[in-house]
């Protein structure tokens, strides 16, 4: 048990996120980051996202107004594994040179071979999560994922639907990520979702909130799937709000069509991007931080429980360095705290007000 700490105190030089004392033994819940961003063709920096929210979360004050103390059950960050890192790099190398190209081509043999580079670089990644998730879960412990790019929680989902046999995934992203191994990357950021749903067979809904940047074929994709997919497009939510309806009522629509177990699947381009400008693929539109907010404490309120989540795309001011902006990765901690806050809460592991 963790003795001798204030929770009002400035966060001492080496404590963990948030500034807390706990282990990962201590812990309730364990954060893993994953600084991956292999794929991404737009914006970059995704991969330094993990290490930004951990610097910004230190100035995050404890005490919640909505569960009043959600770091009493312990949350802790893992280390990022160098070895992401590494794989990281030289898959994002070989992948520039196929966006380069415009893709892949059968008369291109070295574009080929790129391609299997990064597709089995994608493959270790997945693993590595996998692994990482299994034995903590095994330990009795709730995960989170910081990404990297948004192809970073594959693994920890595949985990997830070893322990929980049927679940549902409330998805927020300003895209579907429903497109068929984009540009030719099996494990492209822009494939995350058609990937759970072909893979992952526990997955019984997918819930998707704020969509608004789509292509057809992913439009003609989730039809086909019928109830097991629900698309909550951003214009229609917008459409709603302007109309008058309260988004109290819209949230109340949205929580019907999740089943009783649900992992948070949180893009961080699903909000208006004045909150997190940098991140790699921004969209005009999108949900207020509130917004967000106020469906996930919904979901729990109604008695689900969040048995995970992932908060990802998150990318540092590339000039924060020189400018001292780093408001994408306070916002990042900022929302994150509040996953942790309500995942524990639903688990009986933190006190709502």
């Amino acid at each position: 048990m963790v003795r001798h700490f204030d929770p009002n105190a400035t966060a001492s030089e080496n404590s963990g996120v948030f500034g807390l004392p706990y282990t990962e033994a201590e812990a309730e819940l364990v954060l893993i980051p994953v600084p991956w961003e292999a794929t991404t063709s737009y914006g970059g920096g995704t991969s330094d996202g993990p290490r930004a929210i951990f610097e910004a979360s230190k100035q995050v004050d404890l005490f919640d107004l909505e569960i009043l103390k959600p770091y009493e059950a312990g949350i802790y960050m893992c280390d990022e594994l160098n070895e992401i890192r590494d794989w990281n790099a030289r898959a994002k190398t070989e992948a520039q040179k196929i966006i380069a190209a415009a893709g892949v081509t059968d008369d291109k043999p070295a574009l080929i071979a790129a391609l299997k580079t990064v597709n089995e670089y994608g493959e270790k990644l997945n693993h590595s999560v996998y692994v990482q998730t299994k034995k903590l879960l095994s330990a009795g412990k709730l995960v989170g994922v910081i990404g990297g790019d948004h192809s970073t929680p594959f693994g920890a989902l595949q985990a997830i639907s070893e322990k929980y046999k049927s679940f549902g995934i409330l998805h927020f992203d300003a895209h579907s990520d429903t497109r068929q191994a984009y540009q030719g990357f099996t494990w492209s950021h822009a494939s995350i979702m058609y990937n759970v749903l072909e893979k992952l067979n526990g997955v019984i809904k997918l819930v998707q909130v704020g969509i608004r940047d789509i292509c057809e074929q992913e439009v003609e994709y989730t039809a086909t799937l019928k109830n097991r997919v629900k698309v909550f497009y951003d214009q229609d939510l917008a459409l709603r709000k302007l109309e008058g309806a309260h988004w109290d009522k819209i949230t109340k629509d949205i929580i019907s069509t999740l089943p009783h177990e649900v992992w948070v699947s949180f893009d961080i381009d699903g909000l208006d991007p004045r909150f997190c400008p940098h991140t790699g693929t921004p969209v005009p539109g999108g949900l207020d931080y509130h917004e967000a907010l106020y469906l996930i404490s919904a979901v729990v309120k109604s008695g689900r429980k969040i048995i995970g989540f992932d908060i990802n795309e998150v990318a540092p001011n590339p000039r924060s360095s020189e400018t001292g902006d780093e408001w994408d990765a306070n916002v990042g901690a900022r929302l994150l705290y509040k996953l942790c806050a309500w995942t524990l809460a639903s688990q009986s592991k933190a006190k709502q007000r």
